[in-house]
């Protein structure tokens, strides 16, 4: 049970971090200062990529789980 919620857990922040790097990109595009701009747009750049890999970690973990113990039941039946 632990172990679900643990991966729950970081897929839900991540999704929020992922909505808060497009906001964040998207806002960068109003900025007018050249410099701000360059700070914020690769900063956004770096939230998303992270919140990608924090979505993709659990959905990997969780699938392979799934495949692995319906492997494991399968055996028995041989």
């Amino acid at each position: 049970m632990y172990w679900w919620g643990k991966q729950v857990s970081i897929g839900i922040f991540s999704v929020f971090f992922l909505i808060f790097g497009i906001d964040l990109l998207v806002a960068s595009y109003r900025l007018d200062n050249p410099y701000e701009f360059i700070m914020c747009f690769f900063a956004s750049s770096l939230i998303i990529l992270i919140s990608a890999v924090g979505i993709l970690y659990p959905a990997i973990r969780i699938f392979t789980f799934l495949k692995t113990k319906n492997v494991s039941k399968n055996d028995g039946n041989i």
